[in-house]
């Protein structure tokens, strides 16, 4: 039984370890099968016992981290070089799974160089062992490729994105009820609105169409014209302007008609273009208008020098009344500057500019300065040469004038200063043979030499006299005239000057305006035109005096002279003589020019009627031409009577037949000739004469107390102190004194710098012995 027992027993055991055995067998190869799968894992995979310690690291897990097999969290660290971020990441994380609670992290792993493509990530996950309370599985993945794609795919779609929105044009998409599904950043910058206000369903696009019937239109279609995909649209903004826009639409149906149904619209703004086109055409029109108005010519050439484009004042120079685009600039330019100026184009460069003057063909009179400069290709216009040309006929015409006026006025005051000291001379010569001649009466044979010394003496005095004409500073006595009772005077006059072959024609103007004017000069200026005239028509011929009124209304210029506004009287002397040559035209006026043979004239006619009606405040102009004779224009302004001014009436006073008389007489004056000439005369006529050769000795005469004076005779000019200095101090003593100036100069000179008074009187030289006296004896007459 016993034996039995132990059989069975022995039996059961046998069992039980076989079935222990095979059971073993089946675990150890179950456990050999999850470690090979474990093992197979490609990626990092670890299991972390509650005290961190590694009980199980796959291949992949120690191929990874160089065979160290310390837990996970340690070893990412490590990586990650024990960023703070990273290790409060890593330590939830492990915290987490040891209480049972999985999770996963990615961390970021920074490289060895400085860009993002040497970051490294890896993706860790914790998760509890069930069963197995603080053990940990560790996963560790490698998604460094998956974030860098992630990266490339984001920047792309940003930059899809960025060009969406901020493409210069703008795109739309609407529903079947005009409902905005999107808009881009520029359309909404353009009208205004945001994309949230757009994309709301609170505003469709019919809303903000202008200027369209769109009652019969789809909701969707901007367009009246159903069939048009494209077209101009003006598009209202949210201030409520308005903006033209080139839109092209595209419908599109997803799942049947009407379903899913959406537009895709491209949009160009043209309101900047059409700005921008209207600017750009307002600046060609104004360059055209400046290019064309410019004062001065331009021209473009081109490489061969043909003209390509000129503005009108260029054309105008050239004044041939045809086109010259398209001609060789060349072909313009005067014979003899041609080379120069081929010359000039030639050796042109783009950072210098030539000039020159020039003159063009067909008009030989117009000078014109020319700028020259080389345009080259970078310039952005076409390769040439820019031209400017500037009119300089008139600023030379002026250059000359101004000269001649210069020389003019030099000459003038050459021949003033002489004929001063001439003035004193004959005002001596012709005293003396009146003096004389009071000895020598007619029948002894010394008078007919004495009157013949006079005769040349006064000869001697025209001739001065035409030279201060022409200096302008003869003494005049100007007063109201009327020119046509003038010129009537003179018509008898003139017929016996010009003699039978000439005939004489005088036309007079209605209604003439006076003229300020002394009237004895004015008959000189006609007299020296008509005998001119005549001396031009040696073989018969016409002379013609016209007269007219004249009103220039604003400041006109002829000939160099500017003309102010005002009323002039013409007075044209005009002939049928030979003419005047060009050549000597501009000598006309200049004193002691002739071309006549010598002792036929002095030369001083002409400048003595340029010096008469210069200092009456008029104009003299001149028009000849060869064989058709020549044209004095005189001209003269209206009398104009200002307020408070008398018109002063010269009378013809008859002269006193007794020059005698009685007074005082202080007698300035500084040529011993004058003055002892002066001083006889008037101690003959039965006056007392003190005599002084100059102004301080004038002055120390009346301050002796025993003299007095009822009469001063003073010369105007004298060394230190003049005679209107005197005049003044003699004033401030004897304000009532008498004053008769003497000079060979004239009364204005003087008078400008002399406070007006009634009592001053003027005697011009030369006087005679009778005009001396009769001065005297008016002025002591007077009151």
């Amino acid at each position: 039984m016993s034996s039995i027992i132990w059989l069975t027993i022995c039996g059961l055991l046998v069992a039980i370890v076989a079935a222990l055995t095979f059971l073993i067998f089946r675990l150890r190869k179950t456990l050999s099968l999850r470690e090979y799968a474990f093992a197979a894992v490609p990626r990092p995979r670890q299991i972390v016992d509650p005290v961190g310690k590694c009980l199980f690291a796959n291949p992949a897990f120690e191929e990874f981290f160089g065979g160290d097999l310390r837990a996970v969290p340690e070893l990412i660290l490590d990586e990650s070089n024990g960023d703070e971020e990273v290790r409060r990441k890593l330590a939830t994380l492990q915290l987490n799974a040891r209480n049972g609670v999985s999770g996963h992290v990615e961390i970021e792993i920074p490289g060895i160089g400085a860009s993002d493509n040497d970051l490294q990530w890896r993706h860790v996950a914790a998760y509890p062992l069930p069963n197995r309370p603080g053990y940990v599985f560790w996963f560790v993945d490698d998604i460094t490729m998956r974030r860098q794609m992630e990266k490339v795919i984001n920047d792309q779609q940003q930059r899809f994105v960025d060009l969406l929105e901020n493409a210069p044009i703008g795109f739309f998409s609407v529903d079947a009820d005009g409902c905005f599904l999107f808009a881009n950043q520029t359309l909404t910058d353009w009208l205004g609105y945001s994309a949230s206000e757009l994309e709301s369903g609170q505003i469709k696009l019919h809303d903000i169409v202008a200027e369209a019937s769109l009652d019969e239109v789809p909701a969707y279609h901007p367009f009246e014209d159903t069939d048009s995909r494209s077209g101009e649209v003006f598009l209202k903004t949210a201030d409520g302007e308005k903006r033209i826009l080139a839109v092209i639409s595209q419908h599109i149906a997803e799942g049947g008609t009407g379903k899913g149904f959406r537009t895709r619209s491209v949009v160009r703004n043209l309101t900047l273009e059409r700005e921008m086109a209207t600017a750009l055409e307002q600046s060609e029109k104004r360059f055209r208008k400046f290019f064309n108005e410019a004062p001065v010519g331009i021209v473009l050439l081109n490489e061969r020098g043909v003209i390509t484009e000129c503005n009108r004042a260029f054309q105008e120079l050239v004044s041939d009344g045809g086109d010259v685009k398209g001609k060789p600039l060349l072909s313009l330019i005067g014979d003899e500057e041609r080379e120069t100026v081929r010359e000039a184009l030639v050796s042109a460069t783009t950072y210098e500019r030539k000039a020159m003057e020039v003159h063009l063909a067909g008009n030989s009179e117009v000078v014109c300065n020319m700028n020259v400069t080389h345009v080259d290709e970078n310039s952005g216009l076409p390769s040439g040469y820019i031209l400017n040309f500037t009119d300089t006929t008139e600023q030379r015409s002026l250059e000359a004038q101004f000269a001649q006026s210069q020389k003019m006025q030099a000459v003038g005051q050459l021949a003033g200063g002489i004929a001063h000291d001439f003035n004193n001379l004959l005002t001596a010569m012709i005293g003396f043979s009146d003096l004389l001649l009071l000895r020598h009466r007619p029948g002894d044979q010394s008078f007919a030499d004495i009157m013949q010394i006079k005769q040349n003496a006064n000869r001697a005095a025209n001739l001065v006299r035409q030279l201060l004409a022409f200096s302008r500073q003869q003494t005049l006595q100007p007063r109201r005239l009327n020119v046509t009772d003038i010129i009537a005077e003179l018509a008898h006059l003139l017929r016996r000057l010009i003699g039978e072959t000439i005939e004489l024609r005088i036309t007079h103007g209605r209604d003439l305006g006076d003229v300020k004017a002394d009237q004895g000069q004015l008959e000189q200026v006609i007299i020296n035109l008509a005998v001119n005239a005549r001396d031009a028509m040696d073989q018969g011929g016409m002379l013609e005096i016209i007269t007219s009124n004249v009103m220039v209304d604003e400041l006109y210029k002829v000939k160099g002279e500017e003309i102010p506004p005002g009323d002039y009287v013409l007075v044209k002397v005009q002939d049928s003589g030979h003419g005047i040559p060009a050549e000597i035209m501009d000598r006309i006026f200049d004193p002691f020019f002739s071309t006549k043979e010598i002792g036929a004239g002095t030369g001083l006619g002409l400048s003595t009627v340029y010096g008469i009606v210069k200092q009456s405040g008029g104009f003299v102009f001149v028009d000849s031409a060869a064989d058709e004779g020549t044209v004095f224009s005189l001209l003269l302004p209206h009398f104009k009577e200002e307020a408070g001014e008398i018109e002063e009436i010269i009378a013809d006073v008859p002269q006193a037949q007794d020059l005698t008389g009685r007074g005082n007489i202080l007698l300035v004056e500084d040529e011993d000739a004058v003055r002892s000439f002066s001083a006889r005369a008037l101690e003959n006529k039965g006056y007392n004469v003190f005599e002084a050769n100059s102004g301080e000795a004038a002055l120390e005469i009346l301050q002796k107390d025993e003299v007095t004076v009822d009469l001063v005779i003073t010369d105007v000019v004298m060394p230190r102190m003049d005679g209107p200095t005197l005049i003044k101090k003699l004033y401030e003593t004897h304000p009532d004194v008498k004053v008769i100036f003497i000079s060979g100069y004239t009364e204005d000179s003087f008078r400008k710098s002399l406070d007006v008074n009634s009592t001053i009187e003027f005697l011009p030289k030369p006087f005679s012995l009778k005009q001396l006296a009769s001065k005297v004896k008016d002025v002591l007459a007077m009151n």
